[in-house]
């Protein structure tokens, strides 16, 4: 009786020196696929990435230098896409910044895409950010269908300019929009 229960002990022990074993194994070679992962990621061929340094006889120019030459007005708006064209809202925020230096401090998607017309909302009483941006667009300061005054002191935006499904009749802004890609 007592050789089986050492035959038994023993058995138990071999089992559970065969299943450590076995986990031991497993855990070495997890080990060795991160090593050799690690030494993968350590001494990669990527794509070789060129510098192009700028030309040392051309001078280098201030930012102060460029603003004053090109200065932007003080005049602040954000321009929504209420038409659903992709990136519309951000290529004319780029077109009135470079062309009519307005400020464009957001440019996002409106509530909805269904407007049919563009809508300019002043929000301030100023009548040159008005003439600005009337000039921009290329329409007369008493279009009442374009323009709406709608007062909000509480933002801080001269006005919201809605892109609506128009924006080809507006043949600068549109002529660079779609030069843009």
């Amino acid at each position: 009786m007592a050789k089986k229960k050492a035959r038994r002990k023993s058995k138990k022990l071999n089992q559970q020196s065969l299943t450590l074993n076995t986990a031991m194994g497993i855990v070495g070679v997890i080990l060795l696929g991160f090593i050799y992962s690690f030494s993968k990621n350590t001494s990669h061929t990527g794509i070789p990435i060129e510098v192009n340094f700028p030309e040392k006889d051309i001078p280098r120019r201030l930012a102060a230098d460029v603003y004053n030459e090109n200065p932007l007005q003080n005049v602040k708006v954000e321009v929504l896409n209420g038409c659903g064209i992709k990136g519309i809202a951000a290529k004319t925020a780029t077109f009135l910044r470079l062309e009519h230096q307005i400020n464009v401090i957001r440019s996002d998607n409106a509530d909805n895409h269904d407007y049919p017309y563009t809508i300019i909302i002043t929000r301030k009483e100023e009548l040159e950010a008005r003439k600005l941006i009337c000039r921009s667009f290329g329409i007369p300061l008493d279009n009442e269908t374009i323009l709406r005054h709608e007062p909000d002191e509480s933002v801080d935006l001269d006005a919201t300019i809605i892109i609506g499904k128009d924006i080809h009749t507006y043949p600068e802004i549109f002529a660079y929009i779609s030069s843009v890609k």
